[in-house]
């Protein structure tokens, strides 16, 4: 049976590339949970590991009783309205189409669910599938979207807390670099790489935008980015290699310097106010996974570098 399957998708990438869009809607609900829960979590690991650090160092106190802490992980507990906190039912669960009957609002209280939750599920889904149909079915599709449902979480995170943690940006690192030992490069496609170019890819990112930071703290006093979009950096570099980051960091930036000037002349954005600058990387790798030796060639082209 699974070998009809394997036939059907590789005769049909239509039927595959659907697949993935069912597939890619339910995990954008994961996303959603992960993008809400991750931050508060890392938040509470961060407080407990301050007050054991406390305890440890300050004089003994007289033991007292705790309160039980109620476990808060991306399984518990059970998702429930912000307004009234009743537990969302499986039948109010499903992506885009709950949404949709519920008409944007709390079956309990009626309290408006915010568009982010559907257009998080619609987006991983949309781009899943988008994904499937460019590469095909086969490893190297299953890796890129894999690539993609991260770079998806990652932007969400970025925007919401200003932080790309690294319980998501080092596991698309090694990934990446396990991808290049145990599938290689297939000609044609962008990703995984060779060992080499996914090892000097890593190398390559981190150390790049290190070397901008520590220049940009130098000159001016503050810190134009964080560890954070170094790591991220670095984990493009490792699944599509050293070659593709001048083209990343170019889109990444160039998009993000039209935006912000954008945001302050409509909106009077406070220059000083701080961009994340992981959703830019993410969007710029994400382009060039998929159509990087295509805008490289449309950039010489139009510079007139060639003819």
């Amino acid at each position: 049976m699974f070998s009809d399957i394997v036939g059907l998708y590789a005769a049909y990438p239509a039927w595959f590339a659907g697949s993935v869009l069912v597939i890619g809607l339910m995990v954008g609900s994961f996303l959603n949970v992960v993008i809400y829960r991750l931050p508060i979590m890392m938040e509470r690991e961060w407080r407990e590991q301050s007050a054991e650090l406390n305890s440890a160092t300050a004089a003994a106190p007289t033991p007292a009783r705790e309160a039980p802490v109620t476990p808060f992980t991306l399984s518990t507990p059970r998702s429930a309205c912000p307004a009234c906190k009743t537990p969302i039912k499986p039948m109010h669960n499903v992506p885009v189409v709950s949404w949709l009957a519920l008409r944007g609002r709390c079956a309990a209280c009626r309290a408006p669910i915010s568009v982010r939750y559907p257009a998080v599920e619609l987006t991983t889904g949309l781009l899943s599938a988008w994904v499937a149909w460019h590469f095909g079915f086969g490893a190297t599709a299953c890796c890129a979207v894999a690539v993609t449902w991260a770079l998806i979480a990652l932007s969400g995170i970025d925007i919401d807390h200003q932080l790309l943690p690294d319980s998501i940006t080092l596991p698309l690192l090694w990934a990446g670099l396990l991808a290049a030992i145990a599938i290689g490069p297939t000609p044609g496609v962008s990703l995984p790489v060779s060992p080499k170019d996914a090892i000097i890819g890593a190398a390559a990112g981190y150390l790049s935008l290190w070397a901008v930071f520590h220049a940009f703290r130098l000159l001016t006093g503050k810190e134009g980015m964080g560890y954070g979009d170094f790591k991220l950096f670095a984990a493009l570099g490792a699944w599509m290699g050293w070659k593709v980051l001048p083209l990343v960091i170019l889109l990444a930036a160039g998009t993000g310097a039209c935006l912000g000037v954008l945001m302050i002349v409509l909106r009077g954005r406070d220059r000083a106010a701080p961009m994340p600058f992981g959703p830019y990387l993410a969007a710029a790798g994400w382009l060039a996974m998929l159509y990087g030796p295509q805008l490289v060639e449309g950039y010489l082209h139009f510079s007139g570098l060639r003819h």
